[in-house]
């Protein structure tokens, strides 16, 4: 072999190398600084509440029905199939954007016959008849291109396709705690919704004994008791429209946990018969800490630092871009040749191509990429100050939702109170039906919004637990490669 030919092999192995070298050590960007956006050194709301975030939160509730559900959904659900279809698609993306910091090869392998007629050429003692000529050749060329990234216009697109794989892994968290909490809250709000049925049941029948007694008396013909019959059958109507009430609400309501729960919304899910107590106060941790645990808060920062590459990306586009191509192999007219290095064929290129006049196109591309920039860091502030926000409203309702609850509680058991004097004093005729009616009423309005009050106490905590990342660990890619890039991700 050739000096000549060893040197061009040589000049492709060391392209294939460096552009090897080159590709594969790409990270994504560093965590970027966040905006200008106060971050005090406690909840203002709950100082006196700290520790770790919980992982499995659902866990800690003191229910197992609670835990079993939130369980099932997280398997079984098809919006968080579609999420991990998203990030398997982002991971895609980013070996797609990291394939042109690799050299491009290719082998190519040719046949051809051909056969010329050489026209006004005679052939003595031939007549008429044309000179005809027939070949055949084949060749096998092996070729390499790389584009030499001086400037980084590759490398800063791929670190945005890798922190754009970081925040759909984070959206993909999101969308686990989010489906939690909405799964929880789905079950929280169907064991209300029982209860409420249960106690429209247990009103209706006590009005249906309060209309035998006043249909008693009406027998008896004493005074007035026309229209208290009249008055306690149409509270007996009502009761029973409340039944119905109460029950449609408690279908859609079972139908729609059903559904969370990947299953056929048959309503046949069984609600327990009543919430358990909430348990001791979540450890919320500290503001500075959210930054990095919530899924959405490190999404967001990720599209900020993607938006950072996509401004270097389309900055670099406006300088040279500087091509090398080799290729190398052999050409011949017969097969058994064709790995004979003596019929070797070689060639080395390079190709710069400096834009001058594209119509503005390129320097409009980097203002939008520094707009949309800016729009991401606007957006990361707007997503921190709300993230603190609804976690200082879920501690601070805490308490006054428990003082409701403890409120209602008492007026419950005084209107019972009151509500059997009154029936007591209504059979010996000492009081009169509508006193009966108005102790009831405030009775059934207390209880019903005592299971209301206690439905919100246990939404508040489990969105505190939304609000507060819910201990989730979001992967963090820092793949060197298209295929650790998928492995973290996942």
């Amino acid at each position: 072999m050739s000096g000549s030919v060893r040197g061009g092999w040589m000049m492709l192995g060391l392209l294939v190398v460096s552009g090897l070298a080159m590709g594969c050590r790409v990270a994504a960007p560093p965590r970027r600084a966040a905006p200008a956006v106060e971050v005090p050194a406690g909840w203002s709301a709950g100082p006196g509440v700290s520790g770790p975030v919980v992982a499995g939160w659902w866990q800690t509730l003191g229910s197992t029905g609670l835990a079993q559900v939130v369980e099932e959904a997280l398997k079984a659900n098809w919006d968080l199939r579609a999420a991990a279809a998203r990030l398997e698609a982002a991971v895609a993306q980013a070996r797609i954007a990291g394939a042109a910091l690799a050299p491009r090869a290719g082998f190519d392998f040719s046949a051809n016959r051909q056969e010329r007629n050489f026209i006004g050429l005679p052939i003595p003692g031939a007549g008429n008849r044309v000179l005809t000529s027939r070949s055949t050749s084949y060749g096998a060329t092996f070729s390499v291109s790389w584009e030499v990234d001086l400037w980084g216009r590759i490398r800063a697109g791929r670190q945005a396709a890798l922190a754009e794989v970081q925040a759909s892994a984070a959206e993909v968290a999101g969308a686990k705690l989010s489906l939690a909490a909405q799964t929880a809250r789905a079950w929280v709000a169907a064991v209300e919704a029982a209860q409420q049925v249960e106690l429209a049941r247990q009103v209706l029948t006590n009005l249906q004994h309060t209309t035998a007694q006043v249909r008693r008396r009406y027998d008896q013909g004493l005074a007035s008791s026309q229209a208290d019959l009249r008055l306690a059958m149409a509270n007996e109507a009502a009761a029973r429209a409340a039944v119905a009430e109460r029950q449609n609400v408690h279908e859609r309501t079972v139908r729609q946990l059903e559904i969370l729960l990947g299953r056929y919304p048959h309503g046949l899910f069984e609600a327990p018969a009543e919430l358990p107590a909430l348990p001791e106060p979540v450890p919320a941790g500290l503001p500075a800490e959210l930054l990095e645990r919530r899924p959405d808060l490190v999404a967001a920062e990720r599209r900020l630092a993607a938006a950072d590459a996509r401004l270097l990306q389309a900055k670099a586009a406006l300088y040279p871009r500087i091509t090398l191509t080799t290729t190398g192999g052999t050409s011949t007219r017969d097969l058994v040749d064709l790995l004979d290095l003596d019929y070797k064929v070689w060639s080395l290129a390079a190709n710069v191509v400096q834009p001058i006049f594209e119509g503005g196109r390129l320097r409009a591309e980097a203002a939008q990429a520094r707009a949309r920039a800016e729009q991401a860091m606007a957006e990361y502030a707007r997503s921190m100050l709300q993230a603190f926000g609804e976690v200082e409203t879920c501690l601070a309702v805490a308490a006054p939702l428990e003082a409701r609850e403890r409120e209602l509680a008492e007026e419950y058991r005084q209107a019972e109170v009151a509500w059997r004097q009154a029936e007591e004093r209504y059979r010996s005729g000492l009081e009169s039906y509508l006193t009966v009616l108005a102790a009831q009423r405030q009775m059934i309005n207390s209880q019903s919004q005592r299971l209301a009050v206690r439905r919100a106490m246990w939404e508040n905590r489990l969105n505190l637990h939304l609000a507060l990342g819910g201990g989730f660990d979001v992967p963090r890619v820092e793949g060197e490669s298209a295929g650790r890039e998928g492995k973290t991700a996942r």
